[in-house]
């Protein structure tokens, strides 16, 4: 092409500047690199790429611009053995490409793997020579302007945030207020019926499921299955396209950035769950779609004594190396990228702590921390971990350093022990209490705790209280795939039923999860349709049903409707009071002169708990939170004074009888909420000091202190 120019090494991908387009691609390994251009009928024009600097090839092209769909050919050794499998004849996507066109086309009968698979155990150390052009889908030159209208991050303190885990695609799919052609899409989560429904429950943080370009497994288009979960990415800076209602030539670019812009207008924060852990590549008999073609010896972890096969801590196949620098910086580089450019506001990191491998062992010093830290862009978004991984010292939960959050695997694991009868009244209100145990010595608060009862991966909460073994037969696996430690109970009968006793005990449970989960101290995460009944009918590994198993039924069945109700309540208790959740560990002393600790543990009897009760006692616990002993000031230096509660909790299958504190803790009490009243108004009912009241088995009160 006579004109051609050098172009620059960076920034990497393909970058517009109006008049042209910059592409720069690593491959620190490579011997050649052709840039191959695609016009509307997928004629390919290949242009060599004979500039090279930094590891990284780059050529400019005046006149290409937005629209350009493009790919990588990338020529070098093939030696398996050797960690080298560089194949000219596949097609790559750019690994910073910021929009991809479409998926892999399983369906084309055509070989995107680098060797032909004949059965052979070793078949993959055989180059093969098929074109897979037609199969593989193009990077797209994007223009990156958009109108942002002023919008600004809301920066909304974690005392305040209430996080939402939902999927795009799932929420709207079939949403009956959501226009039939913005179902499933960005701009139907942007919708005016969609966030009116999350500003009406209370949430103030969406946490979605993967949105980076995703790449279906082989296996499952056999299936007829799609990777509905997304993690499974392909492509770090590019959303995925088939949530785009617009199009997806650069457009789905903008859909998203919109969608961020809506939900920031609402007051809500837009947290994505990152993959940067592993690729869609799989395994050394996995496909060659990007980073597997580009370098594969620099972008895995290869095993040090067989570079033939990948280090796996994820159980995907492979494993991201971020040891290598330039790997670490594309990782940083498409986390500012969702950043500065899509105004992202924080990150959930996938099996985080394969990311925290420097060589083997989980580092909480690693570079990968190490960069974060020193960030000014990253290091002030939030940063919630995953705090494990498959491999050996992968469970990590309370190790990640200051600024991390974390989801709290052992909350989760607790309080459905407790409800099923199965764990003591001590490690109960160690959860219930912020899990200092977990992230106060190294000087994290409580909100460091995401605490969480189900999220995608599992049982929904009606099937947690329906279910005790899995169902997961329509992922075509023979049952086998799923975790078989639910820690779940179906409260006496496994999967549906009219049996009137067993619906109202199921309803309530699910409430005292619920009231449970928002009157922990921390950061609570709510797992989307939770709040209106959502099932899964058992199937506790949901992640290929891209169908009605996973998507949210939005029907007013009477039954959602008031879970739904009981819900928007639990939230507006938590946000119109502080002392649930506190900036500070409670510490059962007082400390601003209130007269009273701030919190006070007692038996059904009205006395303290002793260190027998906290080990061997009853699964029956009162709690006092004292309203005037919140440490934290405001942002303006100004005190804070709440109203005090005391929480009744009884995880027993019979009712119990409660003495209420002497007078010194409150001289009379109004009811706030019951879990096995949820139509009972607050101060509907009054008690007094030392009053005998009755908590109905496997149920919540919670009183407010009058005066």
């Amino acid at each position: 092409m006579s004109n051609l120019w050098p172009g620059r090494p960076f920034p990497l991908g393909a970058t517009w500047d109006g008049g042209g387009t910059n592409f720069s691609l690593f491959s620190e390994h490579a011997e050649a690199v052709e840039l191959c251009l695609f016009d509307d009928q997928d004629n390919e024009t290949r242009i060599e790429l004979t500039q090279r600097r930094a590891l990284n090839w780059h050529c400019y092209l005046p006149g290409v611009g937005p629209g350009q769909r493009y790919g990588y050919r990338v020529q070098g050794r093939y030696a398996p053995r050797e960690g080298h499998r560089f194949n000219a004849s596949k097609l790559l996507i750019d690994p910073y490409a910021k929009a991809i066109d479409g998926v892999v086309d399983w369906g084309r009968g055509v070989n995107v793997l680098p060797y032909r698979p004949d059965g052979r155990d070793d078949a993959d150390l055989e180059r093969d020579d098929e074109d897979d052009a037609c199969a593989v889908p193009k990077s797209v030159v994007i223009d990156d302007a958009f109108f942002w209208e002023g919008d600004r991050p809301p920066r909304i303190p974690f005392a305040d945030l209430v996080i939402y885990e939902t999927h795009v695609k799932g929420f709207t799919m079939r949403h009956p207020g959501v226009r039939e052609d913005l179902r499933g899409t960005y701009a139907g989560l942007a919708s005016e019926e969609a966030i009116a429904y999350m500003i009406d429950l209370g949430v103030t943080a969406v946490e979605l499921l993967p949105v980076h370009h995703i790449s279906d497994e082989s296996f499952l288009s056999h299936r007829g299955l799609h990777n509905y979960w997304g993690y499974s990415t392909i492509g770090y800076f590019a959303p995925h396209c088939e949530y785009a209602a617009t199009g997806r030539h650069g457009e789905q670019v903008r859909e998203f950035k919109g969608m961020v812009k809506a939900l920031h207008r609402a007051g809500i924060e837009v947290i994505l769950d990152v993959v940067y852990n592993h690729t869609a590549e799989g395994n050394h008999l996995g496909p060659m779609l990007a980073f597997r073609g580009a370098d594969n010896r620099s972008y895995y972890r290869l095993m040090p004594d067989d570079q033939r096969h990948y280090m796996d801590f994820t159980g995907t196949g492979n494993s991201l190396n971020p040891v290598h620098p330039s790997v670490l910086r594309l990782i940083m580089d498409s986390l500012r990228y969702w950043v500065s450019d899509c105004h992202v506001d924080g990150f959930r990191f996938d099996l985080a702590s394969a990311l925290a491998r420097e060589f083997f062992d989980v580092d909480r010093l690693s570079a990968f921390f190490d960069v974060i830290h020193q960030d000014p862009v990253l290091s002030q978004v939030k940063l919630i971990a995953e705090p494990w991984d498959v491999g050996p010292g992968g469970y990590q939960v309370g190790n990640f350093p200051v600024l991390w959050s974390e989801w709290n695997g052992v909350y989760r694991d607790t309080m459905r022990d407790y409800w099923r009868g199965a764990s003591s009244s001590g490690a109960f209100a160690q959860r219930l209490s912020g899990s200092a145990d977990l992230y106060e010595s190294d000087g994290r608060d409580p909100f460091a705790s995401i605490n969480f009862i189900t999220a995608h991966d599992g049982f929904t909460l009606r099937d947690l209280v329906s279910y005790e073994q899995k169902r997961n037969e329509a992922n075509a696996e023979d049952n086998r795939d799923g975790t078989d430690d639910n820690r779940s109970w179906n409260c006496g009968a496994e999967g549906e039923t009219g049996e009137p006793e067993i619906v109202a005990l199921r309803a309530r449970q699910r409430r005292n999860f619920l009231t449970t989960l928002f009157v922990s101290q921390g950061t609570p995460m709510l797992l989307g349709g939770d709040e209106m009944g959502r099932t899964q009918h058992g199937n506790n590994n949901g992640w290929c049903q891209d169908n009605e198993v996973s998507w949210y039924d939005w029907r007013d069945d009477p039954d959602a409707v008031r879970m739904r109700d009981f819900t928007r309540r639990l939230i507006r208790l938590r946000r119109e009071h502080r002392v649930f959740r506190r900036g500070t560990f409670l510490r059962g002393k007082e400390l601003k002169g209130s007269g009273l600790p701030d919190v006070w543990w007692f038996r059904a009897d009205g006395l303290k708990m002793t260190r027998r009760d906290w080990q061997s006692g009853e699964h029956v616990l009162g709690m006092f939170l004292n309203g005037r002993e919140i440490q934290t000031p405001g942002p303006h230096g100004e005190e804070f004074e709440d109203d005090s509660f005391v929480l009744l909790f009884n995880a027993n299958n019979e009712d119990r009888e409660f003495t209420l504190p002497r007078r010194l803790f409150g001289a009379q009490w109004g009811l706030e909420l019951a879990t096995a009243d949820p139509d009972a108004q607050p101060g509907s009912v009054t008690f007094g000091a030392r009053t005998k009241l009755n908590v109905v088995a496997r149920s919540i009160v919670i009183l407010k202190r009058l005066r």
